[in-house]
């Protein structure tokens, strides 16, 4: 899926320049001109980029101050749109991650916007979530093993499913070979968390730097087949 962007703006003006630039580098753009309808999109919706016209929308600034607090938007690429009210360093302080000063013109929106979409499409391959069905083996601290069939991997973890109960002790690490790899993967883990019918989530919290560009690398390989007219 292509990369997704909320530009909560009525400023006719900003809405003109933006729109065109964000679809332009493949950007999909919703435009939303009210910060209680805003607020609502953004508790419902995952988005790879926030536009924020911070002055000019009575309430848009404290959106701005709470992405960082939302469950579906902290990690969001934020960009504030400022009319002189709020100052540069304000608006970092409060979560944006770029700056844009009216009137925007169309150059320096294609400038901010193309230096931001890296930050986009990495942002989106942390979080993408490839499905697959593979084996893999949890190794526990205590010398126990579980065979499992991993079902989605990201960056940052994976989700498996297993028969018969969960071994007790801690989890160490995790096993598992990716398609055409000759050598296993073995990051440690934390299982982040458990349910009655046999599933879990297993967090990757230490993994060497060669293991890791190779599963950035086959992440990103398979974000391309799926998305390629985003990038």
């Amino acid at each position: 899926m292509p990369l997704e962007s909320l530009l909560l703006s009525r400023d006719p003006e900003v809405i003109r320049v933006l729109q065109p630039a964000l679809e332009k580098l493949s950007v999909e753009v919703e435009v939303c001109g009210g910060v209680s309808s805003g607020q609502e999109i953004l508790r419902t919706e995952k988005f790879d980029a926030i536009i924020v016209d911070c002055d000019d929308l009575k309430g848009a600034l404290g959106v701005l101050e709470g992405l960082r607090k939302s469950a579906s938007n902290k990690n969001s690429v934020t960009f504030a749109i400022l009319n002189g009210s709020t100052t540069t360093q304000r608006a970092f302080q409060m979560g944006a991650n770029f700056v844009l000063q009216k009137p925007v013109s169309a150059l320096n929106a294609k400038r901010c916007l193309s230096a931001a979409i890296n930050f986009m499409i990495r942002e989106r391959r942390r979080y993408f979530r490839h499905p697959v069905e593979m084996s893999a083996t949890i190794s526990f601290c205590e010398g126990q093993k579980l065979k499992v069939t991993m079902t989605n991997i990201s960056e940052g973890g994976m989700a498996v499913c297993f028969r018969g109960p969960l071994p007790k002790g801690t989890a160490s690490s995790v096993s598992f070979k990716l398609p055409g790899a000759a050598t296993p993967l073995e990051p440690k883990i934390q299982i982040a968390w458990i349910d009655e019918s046999g599933r879990a989530g297993l967090r990757f919290v230490d993994m060497n730097k060669e293991p890791r560009a190779q599963l950035d690398g086959w992440l990103a390989e398979q974000s391309e087949k799926i998305a390629p007219s985003s990038r």
